[in-house]
Formats: C-alpha cells, structure tokens, sequence
C-alpha cells in the first residue's frame, strides 16, 4: 500500500477527538459509508450518532468510509486494493456488513462510484455470498427508497436509536454462509421497520402508474412502519467525533429536537418526523453543561429550533460562559430581542429567516404563518441588536405561484432593506442581505407530494427576471440554485425502481446525465413533470 495514501489517514485521524478504534477479532464488522467526501460526511449529525451507537456494542467494529477525494482516489486506485475505510485501511469488500447513511439524493450517483472503487457489483442481484450485505437508513430511505432499491439487499426505515440494536441482535445470530435469500426473509420477518425490496413485486399498469404492490410470501408485512423514539426517555444526540476538517470546524453539534409542528406543506422533515418531538429542557441543559466542558464551540439543531422549550435560557448560560455557539432554523415569530441578544453575545455574524414566498396570498397556499409585519418585526430586531448579515430563504415554482407573487420577493426584500437601513442609521452601518433562491421540489408524505416540479426553462426565466430586477439594489447579494439539478433531485425524490436503471446509465456515462436520458428506456419527464393522482399508488405508499 503506498505510504502516502497511509501518510493521509493518518494525519487525518490524527486531527480527530473521539474516534474509535476496535480489534476485529469476535465482532460484527461494520462500514458505515457516507456518499460524499469528508468533510461533508463529518458534519452530518445523524451518521456520527450511527457511528456513535454501532461502537457503543462491544460486538461490533464500525469504521467510516467516504467518497475519496481527488488525491486520495488516485493513490487508492494504484494500491489496487479497492475503497478503504478510515480507521484500520481495510478494504470495503471485507467487511461484514456496508451499511450507507443517506440523507441527500443528489448523494445517490455516489452509492454507485463507492461500490464500484469497492469492486462490488452495483445490483443486489448480481451479489453472492462472497460480498457483504449492503444496506442504507436515513431520512431518505423512510421518505422513499425505491429509486435506489436495485442496488441495496435491504433498508432499516426510520430512527436508528430505535431499532439499530434489535437489527444487529438478529443478524448476529446468522451463520456466515447462509444463502443470502435465506438472511432477507429472516431479517424481513423478524426485524420490524427493515425493507427488502427483492421480496416484493411492483406491476405497472398501462399508464405507467404502479398498479400493484405484493410482497412474494404471505409473512411479509404489506407494508413497513418506520422507527420512532419517544425524545423525551432518549439521551440527547450529540457529535462523537470532532474534527477542524468540516464546515463547523471542531464544533459539537447537539439536537435540540426532532421534527417541526409548523407544518410547512413543502417541507418533508415537518411531516415524516411527526409527531414534533422535543427534549425536556433539563436533560437539554445537563447535556449543554457536561458537552461545555470539553469544547466552547457548540451547535444547537433542530428543525424548528425557536420552539425549543426554554431555548432563551439555554443561549443565556452559553452566552455568560462565553462559549461561541449558533443555532440552525430560527423562525421570524419566534425571534426575540434576549435571543438576538445571546447570538451577538457569541460572535455569530449573520442570521437567517425563511419567509419562502413573497406574498402573503402564496405564504398561507404553503402554510408558512409569516405576515410581512411579523418579517418586518424580527428584521428591525435583528438590526438594531447587532451588526448582523442577513439571510432569506424563499421557493420559486411553488404550486399556484404567479408572476406576480414572485414580484412579491422584490417588494419585500425592498421593504426589508428598507427597514434595516433606518434601525442601523444611528450607528451607520448598513447590513448586507443576502438572499437564496430555489426551486420547489415536490417531496414524498407532504401535502405537496402530488404536484410537479416547475419546467427547469420556467425557473431560469423567473431567475433571470429576478436577478434583473435585483441588479439595481445595492447591498442585496442572490444566489440561485442550478435548475437542472433541481431536476434530478425531483426525479430521485419521487421515481419508483424504474429511475434505477437511469442512476446505472449516468455512472456508465462518467455523470453526463442529458446522455443517460437519451439512452433510457424510461423517460424521466413521467417522475418530474406529471400531476399525481389523488387515488395513485404512490412508489412510497407502502411506508
């Protein structure tokens, strides 16, 4: 193996605080693989709980693997033993078990390039027993897995607090050797909230739709309930390894809650989350104590971190004991001039609201509760607190959005500007707005989950439009998502299995996506452009 691409992971796990390493001897080895590069993998709060949880077993080894990067994948390739996790250089191959934490689905073309720098075939029915069994959890497989199903042997739907013991239970006690048909059924009748899609049969009907849905053997559940933890008896999540290498830079990210009761009618997180669960504040503040004394550096989480109970007097104790902490999802109601306060205390810079239309007529349509009066309020808080950047957050191609609701983001953000500059004027400085502008991506289990995407040509011209009409503003900074990408994250979002093969046409293709459509037998347009029928069987209904 050479020794620099040695030189590298040492030096990378040298950085690192909290990772674990374990003889393999005995133990259920396990490659918790994020399908992105490192430093994106180390800052997502689910996959280091997962790590966290699997070497909490003293039967299970579990170790990192990750998308290489441009350096990394070159010496790889020449030690010509395939992909290989961090801790122990092991190659991915020789695990027991490849389990893939999914949060994104513009991560899925990855899942592909991993298996392959592993030398593992793509489909599951090309593996046999000589490979590991491959499965995924996150927050996509429980939104819907069934664009990737080809290429998993089976799906853990749901939290993993509250199933990941009962799933290794069971598959520790499988003879190594046994035919891999035999190991699904076992785990798809004794695991409650695991998937095996080669045990079910989808039927189309001539329209394209699903028409039929059956599981091969009458055992088998027609349909998965997904894992759920009741918050308040679980310890609060916290980060288990830390490292400068991320975006939040040696920061320990602690979860204030799970899920939002808002909800937004966009937003798959306040509906496959439900019910909106909180942590009691004290655990909360015995959690923030005990994490202070090993970093100043924190992160609180949460989807709807405003509705936090006893958030303010949270933010209050960090902010006198001068740790530099932030917060994620802060709504406009929910501002108060305390929190602002404690913010500024701690060194944050800029603060985001999402007012997401700019029209009270398209904010009540997507039941965002914000009046502009309320925006107003929480800007001119914001601004006369501090010396705060700001960021807004809205959607473009929102069902029954008009030309003229989209003008409404140019009438608020006036306004907003507007406000600003007359709270800063006493102290002359006058505060950047930024905005970020993206389309609308129908999401599976929300109420917008029958409607389609915007045509990716109607969002360039609205992007245009409003990039015109905000030229002319000073201090106003845009940035828009790239449609074509939001194209094919409605297209993974909302497919069934027959995107699968168009996933195995753009790895074939080196990612030319607009070549894998021409050659598909499937035209991807069916998943993104078509209204859904409120009788459809839908590709997720069987969660």
């Amino acid at each position: 193996m050479p020794e620099k691409l040695i030189s590298l992971y040492q030096g990378r796990l040298a950085k690192e605080k909290g990772v674990v390493k374990k003889d393999w001897g005995g133990r259920l080895s396990i490659a918790l693989v994020y399908p992105n590069h490192y430093a994106v993998g180390m800052s997502n709060l689910g996959f280091l709980s997962v790590y966290g949880l699997l070497n909490q077993r003293e039967d299970v080894v579990a170790e990192r693997v990750f998308l290489p990067e441009s350096e990394a994948l070159s010496l790889q390739g020449g030690a010509g033993r395939g992909l290989l996790s961090m801790e122990s250089l092991s190659p991915l191959a020789k695990f027991d078990l490849i389990a893939f934490s999914l949060s994104f689905e513009n991560d899925y073309p990855n899942i592909l390039r991993i298996l392959r720098l592993g030398k593992i075939p793509y489909l599951s029915q090309d593996r046999d027993e000589a490979y590991p069994l491959i499965m995924a959890g996150g927050i996509n497989t429980f939104l819907n897995p069934e664009p990737i199903a080809p290429f998993f042997d089976f799906f853990l739907l749901g939290e993993a607090e509250g199933i990941l013991d009962e799933f290794i239970d069971v598959i520790k006690e499988l003879k190594t050797g046994t035919p891999r048909q035999v190991v699904f059924r076992i785990l798809a009748t004794e695991v409650r909230a695991l998937y095996v899609p080669s045990l079910y049969d989808v039927h189309y009907g001539k329209d394209g739709t699903i028409r039929a849905r059956e599981p091969t053997e009458s055992s088998l559940p027609a349909k998965i309930d997904v894992s759920r933890l009741p918050l308040t008896t679980a310890p609060v999540t916290t980060s288990t390894i830390l490292t400068p290498e991320t975006e939040f830079s040696d920061r320990v990210l602690l979860e204030l809650g799970r899920g939002c009761g808002r909800s937004c009618r966009f937003c798959a997180a306040g509906y496959v989350y439900r019910p909106p669960r909180f942590h009691q504040e004290s655990d909360l503040m015995s959690c923030v104590e005990a994490v202070f004394k090993e970093s100043d550096h924190i992160g609180l989480l949460s989807p709807s971190a405003s509705d936090t109970p006893g958030l303010e007097r949270i933010t209050e104790w960090l902010a006198t004991k001068g740790c530099d902490f932030s917060i994620s999802s802060l709504r406009a109601d929910g501002l108060t001039e305390p929190l602002i306060e404690h913010l500024r205390k701690a060194g944050q810079r800029t603060v985001a609201i999402a007012p997401e239309a700019g029209s009270a007529r398209l904010r009540r349509v997507v039941n965002k509760h914000l009046t502009e009066e309320e925006i107003v309020r929480a800007v001119r808080l914001i601004a006369a607190v501090g010396d705060f950047n700001l960021r807004l957050y809205f959607l473009i191609g929102l069902p029954t959005e008009t030309m003229e609701d989209v003008a409404g983001i140019i009438d608020l953000v006036k306004s907003v500007k507007h406000h600003i500059v007359k709270e800063s004027s006493t102290r002359g400085r006058i505060r950047q707005v930024r905005l970020s502008i993206n389309g609308f991506i129908p999401k599976p289990f929300t109420p917008f989950q029958w409607f389609p995407m915007e045509s990716v040509s109607s969002l360039k011209e609205k992007q245009k439009w409003l990039k015109n009409a905000l030229r002319r503003e000073g201090g106003i900074k845009v940035s828009f998502d790239v449609p074509k990408w939001a194209y094919l994250q409605t297209l993974l979002s909302a497919g069934d299995r027959r995107v699968g093969p168009l996933l195995l046409l753009s790895e074939k293709f080196e990612g030319d996506w607009p070549k894998a459509f021409r050659f598909s037998e499937t035209n991807p347009d069916f998943f993104v452009y078509r209204p859904r029928g409120l009788d459809e069987n839908l590709p997720w209904d069987f969660i």
